[in-house]
């Protein structure tokens, strides 16, 4: 009988010497070798086919061991829900400079694009996600108020003498949709003229947002002042800056940038994105595309926020639970001192347990299992854990349940 705890062997790339390829090249035994002369930035775990990851004491694609178990590993109520594919892709991503101003497709969307360009759209599903701080973490998401992006445009000249403004009475998303098209569509040289304008202008008229003069000379030394992210990141989305533990929730079609930090993502199992900045003008998709997929969600930076909350999951109170606004996925983060222990009750779901720090035994099936941080592994269906810690340990347990 296959076992329900399977510890796995997860494919990193992009990036140099980063957090996702420590955890790569901390699997035992695996073959991930860490190339001091490439940039490691993504570490993936599951089945997404374009990543998967192994299963390490055979090398088997994880996706073909659970076809092969599937009503043990991923339990019946998942099976009749979303079928044998792990409905959820966790990562850990190292981001040294913005990654592009992106949003990933709602089910609608995406389902005509994958029939339209299966090659460049994978799948046919929405792409909603969070992401855990594993540190500071700096992050573009979604907008600002609209009464203060309102105010930006109007109380800057060269934003209200450029056609990129508007001084209507009723400034609505319509209205900021517009803009944000205007931007992104205008050309290079109107970029650099405001990008230059802005840099020279006061940081008392930006308001309370004195960090755009900070942020743009950097952000265009990322990619170039007539890069036209520079402006909609700084003017109309929100700049947090999250501490570890902290963590957002990007719905479908939710505009993002991540800055910099390092963290674990976890997203419903798709790939697809849009890209409209902060790359190379031929890298970007198009911009009638891009803003009319646009959702106006997260309104604000409070509303961009996923907050912890305790967890009835584990036994010992050291569990919290990030329940994102969506069936694919919750998270379980567990944080042990030297010598606790917690016990996570059995999941009716399969899950994929990320250990983000520290060191400790890991108890399942009368089994005990070596943890430390970088190790990954799955977890079966109605399958109870018990974690004990050394000096400290640390997990991200995604997982999903009918």
């Amino acid at each position: 009988m296959s076992s329900s705890i399977i510890q796995l062997e997860c494919q990193c790339n992009k990036g140099k010497d980063s957090l996702a390829a420590r955890y790569a090249a901390a699997t035992p035994g695996g073959h991930f070798k860490l190339d001091e002369s490439k940039e490691y930035a993504e570490q993936w775990m599951g089945t997404y086919p374009t990543t998967p990851s192994l299963v390490l004491s055979t090398g088997e694609e994880l996706q073909k061991h659970l076809n092969a178990n599937k009503e043990k590993l991923m339990g019946k109520p998942i099976l009749n829900k979303f079928g044998a594919d792990l409905p959820y892709l966790p990562k850990i991503l190292s981001i040294a400079k913005a990654l592009p101003l992106q949003i990933h497709p709602d089910k609608d969307l995406a389902a005509k694009l994958h029939q339209k360009d299966p090659e460049k759209f994978g799948d046919a599903n929405h792409k909603p996600e969070i992401a855990v701080a594993l540190g500071k973490f700096e992050v573009f998401v979604g907008w600002k108020p609209l009464l203060e992006i309102q105010a930006l445009f109007n109380n800057i000249p060269i934003l209200k003498s450029k056609s990129i403004s508007s001084s209507q009475t009723h400034f609505n998303t319509e209205t900021l949709k517009g803009i944000v098209g205007e931007m992104l569509s205008a050309p290079d040289s109107e970029i650099v003229e405001i990008y230059e304008t802005l840099k020279k202008t006061p940081a008392k008229d930006f308001g309370k947002h004195t960090y755009i003069p900070e942020l743009l000379p950097r952000l265009a030394e990322q990619y170039d002042k007539s890069d036209p992210g520079n402006l909609v990141a700084l003017l109309t989305m929100n700049y947090l800056v999250l501490q570890k533990g902290d963590a957002i929730y990007v719905p479908a079609d939710g505009i993002h940038a991540y800055l910099s930090g390092d963290i674990v993502e976890c997203m419903a199992r798709s790939d697809n994105v849009l890209n409209t900045g902060f790359c190379p003008r031929a890298d970007r998709d198009s911009i009638d595309l891009f803003t009319a997929a646009l959702t106006f969600s997260p309104k604000n930076a409070e509303e961009a926020m996923l907050k912890p909350k305790p967890s009835d999951k584990g036994s010992k109170g050291h569990t919290k639970i990030l329940a994102p606004p969506m069936s694919e996925f919750d998270m379980l983060v567990t944080e042990l001192g030297a010598g606790e222990s917690e016990t996570i009750k059995p999941l009716q779901g399969p899950g994929i347990l990320i250990v983000t720090g520290g060191k400790g035994v890991m108890k399942a099936e009368g089994k005990e299992h070596e943890v430390k941080e970088g190790y990954v592994f799955f977890v079966g269906y109605n399958t109870e854990l018990e974690l004990i810690a050394e000096s400290g340990l640390e997990t991200h347990l995604a997982f999903a349940e009918a």
